[in-house]
């Protein structure tokens, strides 16, 4: 995992903030300064966060464990979609689905009628419905998947959840608290860090910006899932290799079974002495 370099975010305009009226003094320790009104993000910060980040979710990936992505602002959607699907995670990019975290068994009921509609087409079950049915049917089946075909492989909790932009996300931050769930995010000059257990401090406006943190992260969760595949690999083969010995056995323990027969001679001497003893 190659470590982000201040000049590739420099061009990036990762360290450009907020107009300094609107910025929230919580996130004081990571401006550098202050230019023509606007806020300068201290990029050292941001790479140093964007390190510790990364080498987190990297071993989140590798447990096994999915990374929900929420982002559903214009400039971010497309982005976030995009680099998840690449590494076959979750996403948010519509509307986030009230209760999506604290509510998930509800949400999976959702996902599942999904599925049920899908079966329908499929078994011919659709077709015997009326026009006016398969209209309802067909338009219900659009908004959950709009709204939640990106979760659909989601059976359980995330392990973590990686948001761009707090200030527009902060029901999922809500929800993410509630449930402890690590919270990962993009986090401009003008939101509060507070609560958020990976901070990297970053321009959340800018396409460039957003792609360039994304790209990172990316790289760094493909990493954590090879090794997760990589380790899986390596203990099948272990139990391959522990399973041929195993057949060999019976051939060591031959030698064991030719034992008794050198004992014999021993016994013959011992009823002989005693021939001796009854003839005195």
């Amino acid at each position: 995992m190659g470590k982000a370099q201040v000049s590739e975010l420099i061009k990036a305009g990762v360290h450009f903030g907020h107009l300094t009226r609107k910025w929230n003094p919580n996130m004081s320790p990571y401006i550098y300064m202050e230019r023509n009104g606007i806020h300068i993000i201290n990029l050292y910060k941001t790479v140093a966060k964007l390190e510790d980040a990364s080498n987190a979710l990297k071993k989140i990936a590798a447990s096994g464990r999915k990374i929900l992505f929420v982002a559903t602002k214009k400039q971010a959607k497309d982005i976030v979609s995009e680099s998840s699907k690449k590494i076959n995670m979750p996403y948010i990019t519509e509307r986030w689905p009230g209760g999506m975290l604290t509510n998930f068994v509800t949400i999976r009921k959702a996902v599942k009628k999904m599925s049920s509609i899908d079966r329908m087409k499929q078994d011919g079950t659709f077709n015997s419905l009326s026009k006016k049915e398969k209209l309802q049917i067909g338009r219900l089946r659009e908004k959950l998947e709009k709204n939640l075909g990106s979760i659909s492989n989601m059976t359980r909790l995330p392990g973590a959840i990686f948001i761009v932009d707090i200030l527009r996300e902060k029901i999922a931050v809500k929800e993410a608290q509630k449930l402890n769930i690590p919270i990962f995010a993009m986090v401009d000059t003008n939101s509060d860090p507070r609560g958020i257990d990976y901070v990297i401090p970053a321009n959340d406006d800018a396409s460039k910006s957003i792609s360039k943190i994304l790209e990172h992260i990316g790289v760094a969760i493909q990493e954590g899932l090879e090794e997760r595949n990589s380790g899986k690999e390596q203990e099948e083969s272990n139990t391959h290799a522990e399973e041929a010995p195993a057949e060999e056995a019976p051939a060591e323990e031959a030698p064991a079974e030719e034992a008794p027969a050198e004992e014999a001679p021993v016994k013959k001497k011992k009823t002989k002495t005693k021939t001796k003893k009854d003839k005195k």
